[in-house]
């Protein structure tokens, strides 16, 4: 039911729906002071990106006037638009100008009875995605026409109630702007923090004078009072797991928890992938019993994952494409150990490995091989709490996050639908 004084409507109706013009890819320019085009690949979910960005040459712009795009507008990539991260649909922002409007992108501005910059709330909505994935062709390049834009429905409030929605939902993007910016600030600092204590550039005890030297791990470099070591010199077992459908035993509901590729996140552990199997199956697969501080590592796909299994999952299981590392607690901190394998130089190494290889893989042999720095055991624990601290930091602003998002998507459920009104 519509809301008293909103109105049932289409797109159609209420936005300018403006495609790109078709430049000769001949006469593109490399030159970074003629005017930038944008293009479906320079859109990705919520942004524009211009690397690689093609050029037209300024001396060319007749009768282009229509397809120099404004601030605040909106476009959309018309060919694949919905990625696995999202809808490619972005905002125009003053620093993406002075920039041209492509063939197969959409322009999308307001017109007079509609806030424009309500438009970032229904682009950014679940009812729109799932509105491009319905009319989203399955064809070889999936795409959508401007007449899908035109034709997604909404109930619109008058201009007034309009402007005072977006305002409400704008102040919950400054804040979820904010929170983001914080939160890879942190990341960024955490990165910095490892390249420093990881190596011993920076160091937490009182180490003055102490002279590098040549390193085979993927540090080129190490203090000379620090050792190193292959991986299995520390560890008690390192195995990988397997299926429980190999031995007869089907997925349950609850019981064991089973994890899988997915659960082992480009930062940690990710709760998305986690299966179950019972008791029985457990104990036949009892090799690759894994429990609370394990690590475990990816070596088929995107391979050289780490995550350690969580305080809340006392014991679990795991199937082929992880690793588990059981560290000896009285030669390595384990805390230290994760934050080396999280280092994108350890990632880089078993990428490197896997260069060429038609499905990546590292085997058991070549992650007991991994050579590790060995600082004291005082100064890992001492490394592994500062850098402990500044993920806790990182887990911290990210639940913050999380909830901000939640709250602004509850709140727009309300305020768009009309069940909560603004006068």
């Amino acid at each position: 039911m519509v809301p008293k004084g909103w109105t049932h409507t289409t797109f159609d109706k209420h936005v300018d729906c403006l495609t790109g013009f078709a430049f000769k890819s001949d006469n593109y320019s490399n030159a970074e002071d003629d005017i930038r085009l944008l293009r479906g690949d320079n859109i990705e979910p919520g942004n524009l990106r211009w690397r690689e960005a093609k050029y037209w040459p300024k001396g060319e712009l007749n009768n282009l006037e229509k397809y120099y795009l404004a601030d605040g507008d909106f476009v959309i990539a018309l060919d694949r638009t919905w990625v696995s991260s999202g809808l490619k649909v972005a905002e125009v922002t003053p620093s993406d100008l002075p920039c041209l409007l492509v063939q197969r992108v959409a322009r999308i501005r307001a017109k007079a009875t509609l806030e424009q910059s309500l438009l970032r709330q229904y682009f950014s909505g679940h009812k729109f995605e799932q509105h491009v994935k319905s009319v989203q062709t399955a064809t070889a390049v999936p795409h959508i026409s401007p007449n899908d834009i035109k034709e997604f429905t909404v109930s619109l409030p008058p201009i007034l109630e309009q402007k005072k929605i977006a305002k409400i939902l704008s102040t919950w993007d400054r804040a979820i702007r904010t929170t983001e910016q914080l939160l890879a600030n942190s990341q960024q600092q955490k990165k910095a923090l490892m390249q420093q204590l990881l190596t011993g550039k920076k160091r937490l005890l009182d180490n003055n004078g102490i002279k590098s030297r040549v390193s085979k791990t993927p540090y080129a470099t190490l203090p000379s009072d620090w050792g190193e070591t292959a991986m299995e010199e520390v560890s008690s077992f390192i195995t990988k797991g397997a299926t429980p459908t190999t031995y007869g035993f089907d997925w349950q509901d609850a019981g064991i928890p089973f994890l899988r590729s997915e659960c082992v996140g480009e930062d940690g552990f990710k709760e998305s992938g986690l299966a179950f199997i019972c008791d029985e199956a457990h104990e036949v697969m009892k090799r690759s019993k894994v429990f609370t501080g394990d690590l475990l590592i990816t070596i088929t796909g995107n391979v050289g994952r780490v995550c350690k299994l969580p305080g809340h999952i006392c014991e679990a299981n795991i199937n082929q494409h992880i690793a588990k590392i059981t560290l000896n607690p009285q030669q390595v901190n384990t805390d230290f150990i994760y934050h080396c394998l999280q280092d994108i130089k350890y990632r880089k190494s078993f990428e490197r490995i896997t260069t060429g290889q038609a499905y990546p893989q590292i085997s058991l042999v070549q992650v007991r091989d991994v050579i590790i720095p060995l600082p004291s055991i005082d100064e890992q624990e001492k490394i592994s709490t500062v850098l402990t601290s500044a993920d806790k930091e990182i887990e911290a602003l990210q639940r913050e996050l999380n909830a901000l998002k939640q709250e602004k998507k509850a709140l727009m459920q309300q305020l768009l639908t009309g069940k909560r009104r603004v006068f």
